[in-house]
């Protein structure tokens, strides 16, 4: 038997056509939702519908979740009986169709999360609704007319405007209300004092503003309150946790709210969480917030809040008897001194624990390691001190470890590759050194190691690879070494890698362009070597690069980054040809025939004997000249004497906090410059210290001592002292000290930033300051090959060792290149005996780009 043709009148009939024309509104049905809506089926047997089995009206229509993309019919206002509407979390656009209102059965309004606009209309014919759910729509204007029965009404994630009318308060059986994520202005209407069953009241994300609103302290009945990301700003009530007697969940987060803390909160005995965060409360936490034993969740992060005495501290010791206290944050205060022990009598399970921005001291609290269930343990920022402790290696559940920026130091812990659930890692800016610890690329779990600014040392981990899930590895400013592993490559998910300012070497691995996501690759100020493979190319994700100042050579690639010379920098490779045009590199050699390479070779080979007889010859003669002629004055290479002041290893330890990379200000091919302050003066000086295992460096060491020693000029570097001793090690040291120059290099000058205003900042150089500079220039060359000794040729004339001094007074710099001119010889001061004097120095060919 038809089951559609039981029963059938023409009322019910109208309801399934209804439904039919309902059906046609639907572009898309995703999960085939309504494909039971056809006529073999009795409409009330469709999916998603109810009937009144009695004549077979429509009571309900619940599609929740479907996926429907289309608009809703306003066939649906013939279903006459209709008691509850359901298409939440679908896609429906349009408006709400006004025949809602109409339906004077309906008591359940459902259209959460679709795209729905326009205003509300009016409902207050529906005397029997008693919830209503709008929210995650993009409805506009003020708030609708309702009837008086309704109990739910959320109104949440919308653009409605206006302010929150004081009729609600009519509405005397709401229960739950929600106008959370608008444009709401004003405040909190004086009248919903009069609300006798509201529990729930959900105003934050809107413009409300003035005093905290007296009103809510009458809601006794309220569970949950939250006026979070609104501008109020007063102190709170004192008595503000004695008006709650049931309350479970308090936030007023994101507020101008002042003043101290209220100890009455105490007396909200239910309370599980209270967040308080980002506002201007100052004092001290008050001991009776221990009193709250079902907090599970303590939020006063950025605010003013002080702790400078043990008697300040005695909080910590009252949150032990929160049992179930699971997340702690005092980030961002004002909190001085050692973290109590007490801490380690918080619940043991603490997932969550937050003290970075503060100004604490001594070593990380030992009481952490009892916290076995903790998944974050952020600390950044302060100014802990001491060895990083092994325990940290055994909290098993850590997924977020955060201690950047303090004063740590020792090696990383070797247990960290244990930390099976680790998300995120960041130790940068501190004081560690010794390797990367094995094993943490092994975790499947990675996705952000940042270890920069640091003093590691050794090479990268080969099994750098294995971490499937990293996407940002920040290794900048330290000192590893080595290669870079081909098996970088395989890290398919990384989409930032900085290993900028280290010693790295080798060349740069074709397998980078296997990373497809890659946004930033950053390999400045290392030693590579070899050419830039052409495999970078090809990511199209890639809009920043540097591999500037390495030792790469050969042609430029010109495609993909490379087109794009504002994303990309290469410049400090003396070795590169051709590329885009505006890189302004030379043209590449053009590829010549085998015979001819051999020819070439062979010429090559003539040429370099010729030469080292040549220079062998002169360099005879040079030798008998210095030791027969009693005119020439003998060119020997004392460091300085007695007239500058003496400084040890140890005094330039201490001035650069034991060379930290954090005082590095520079790097060149055989030294480190650093910012350090010395002498009983106090006074900030440029320490050079040369890298003496770098092939040469001695020579250029003992070159700048014997140009420096005896010149003085206003606009040559005042060198203050120089030092050759032994470093902690038992190896050679040595360094010379300058006077600090805080303007910095002429380079960084010309080609950092610039601020759109006409003065100068640190990104723009006026045309007459740029003119006396050149005049400073011209004036230091000038007494150095004019000055009453030796002439002194510079060799290595180029912005980066032109300095500035706060005056913008330009000071030549960098003497380690430099040739003495006797009676008309000249003579290397970098390798007397052993260099030709026609040989090449300095920085080969250099053209200021843009210039």
């Amino acid at each position: 038997m038809n089951v559609a043709s039981c029963n059938s009148t023409p009322a019910n009939g109208t309801d399934r056509l209804s439904l039919l024309e309902f059906k046609k509104a639907i572009s898309v049905d995703p999960q085939q939702a309504l494909a039971s809506w056809n006529d073999t089926t009795h409409f009330c047997y469709w999916e998603g519908v109810v009937c009144r089995m009695e004549d077979f009206r429509v009571t309900s229509l619940n599609l929740h979740n479907r996926h429907l993309v289309g608009h809703i019919s306003a066939s649906l206002g013939n279903l006459t009986f209709l008691k509850d509407l359901n298409l939440a979390d679908n896609r429906f656009t349009g408006h709400i169709p006004p025949f809602l209102g109409q339906l004077p059965h309906l008591e359940i309004i459902v259209l959460s999360n679709n795209t729905l606009y326009g205003s509300i209309p009016t409902l207050a014919n529906c005397s029997n609704l008693n919830a209503l759910l709008l929210n995650g729509n993009n409805l506009i204007g003020k708030f609708p007319d309702l009837p008086l029965g309704i109990q739910f009404l959320n109104l949440e994630s919308n653009n409605l405007s206006g302010t929150i009318p004081s009729s609600l308060a009519n509405i005397t059986t709401l229960q739950a209300f929600s106008c959370h994520g608008n444009n709401i202005e004003g405040t909190i209407p004086d009248e919903f004092a009069k609300l006798p069953e509201l529990q729930f009241l959900f105003a934050g994300g809107n413009h409300l503003a003035g005093r905290f609103p007296h009103a809510i302290l009458n809601l006794s009945t309220l569970v949950e309150l939250g006026l979070e990301q609104n501008n109020f700003s007063s102190e709170l009530p004192l008595d503000l946790g004695s008006s709650f007697p049931d309350l479970q969940f308090l936030t007023i987060v994101s507020n101008h709210f002042y003043g101290h803390i209220p100890p009455s909160l105490a007396n909200a005995s239910n309370l599980g969480q209270l967040d308080l965060s980002e506002n201007n409360f100052t004092g001290v936490v008050p001991r009776s917030i221990g009193k709250l034993r079902k907090l599970y969740k303590l939020n006063l992060q950025f605010n003013k809040l002080e702790a400078r005495n043990k008697k300040d501290w005695e909080f910590v010791e009252s949150l032990g008897n929160c049992t179930r206290l699971e997340f702690l944050s005092l980030a961002g205060n004002q909190l001085e001194g050692h973290i109590p022990i007490s801490l380690s009598n918080l619940s043991i399970d603490l997932k969550e624990l937050y003290f970075g921005l503060n100004q604490l001291l001594g070593g990380l609290p030992s009481g952490i390691a009892n916290f076995q269930n903790l998944n974050v343990l952020s600390v950044y920022e302060n100014q802990f001190t001491g060895q990083i402790p092994e325990w940290l290696g055994n909290l098993k559940s850590l997924k977020v470890m955060g201690l950047a920026a303090n004063k740590l130091e020792g090696h990383l812990p070797a247990g960290m590759g244990n930390l099976q659930n680790l998300i995120e890692c960041d130790f940068s800016v501190n004081l560690l050194h010794g390797d990367i610890p094995n094993g943490i690329f092994k975790i499947p779990t990675i996705t952000m190691i940042d270890f920069s600014d640091n003093n590691l040392d050794g090479e990268l981990p080969y099994d750098v690879g294995d971490s499937k899930h990293l996407r940002e590895l920040y290794l900048s400013s330290n000192m590893l070494s080595g290669y870079i592993p081909n098996t970088l490559g395989n890290s398919e998910s990384l989409e930032y890698i900085y290993l900028q300012h280290n010693r790295l070497g080798g060349s740069i691995p074709d397998t980078l362009g296997n990373i497809r996501g890659l946004q930033v690759l950053n390999l400045s100020h290392n030693s590579l070597t070899g050419s830039i493979p052409p495999s970078l190319g090809n990511l199209l994700y890639l809009n920043q690069l540097d591999l500037s100042f390495n030792n790469l050579k050969g042609k430029t690639p010109t495609k993909g980054i490379f087109c794009n010379v504002t994303a990309m920098r290469v410049n400090g490779n003396l070795g590169l040809c051709g590329g885009p045009v505006e890189l302004h590199l030379n043209a590449c050699s053009p590829v010549m025939p085998l015979s001819m390479s051999k020819l070439s070779s062979l010429v090559k080979w003539l040429v370099i004997s010729l030469a080292s007889i040549v220079s062998l010859s002169i360099l005879i003669f040079i030798w008998l000249l210095w030791r027969g002629n009693k005119r020439t004055k003998s060119v020997t290479l004392p460091l300085f004497g007695k007239n500058y002041p003496r400084v040890s290893y140890n005094d330039l330890a201490r001035a650069t906090a034991d060379f930290s990379t954090s005082n590095l200000i520079s790097r060149g091919r055989f030294s480190f410059v650093y910012k350090g302050i010395l002498f009983q003066e106090r006074i900030t000086v440029a320490i050079k210290v040369f890298s003496l295992e770098t092939k040469d460096a001695q020579k250029s060491f003992i070159a700048e001592c014997n140009a420096l020693r005896n010149l003085r000029h206003r606009n040559l570097v005042p060198v203050l002292t120089a030092c050759s001793s032994i470093d902690s090690k038992g190896n050679d040291f040595m360094a010379v000290v300058y006077e600090f120059m805080p303007m910095g290099d002429l380079h960084a000058l010309l080609y950092s930033i610039q601020n759109d205003e006409n003065t100068l900042t640190m990104g723009h150089i006026t045309l007459a300051q740029r003119l006396h500079i050149l005049v400073d220039v011209a004036d230091a060359l000038e007494y150095l090959h004019h000055n009453n000794q030796a002439t002194i040729v510079h060799c290595d004339i180029k912005p980066s060792n032109i300095l500035l001094d706060e005056s913008m007074t330009a000071h030549v710099g960098d003497f380690g290149l430099t040739r003495f001119k006797v009676d008309s010889v000249a003579l290397s001061s970098i390798d007397s005996v052993s260099t030709s004097s026609i040989a090449i120095k300095g920085t080969i060919g250099y053209v200021a780009p843009g210039n």
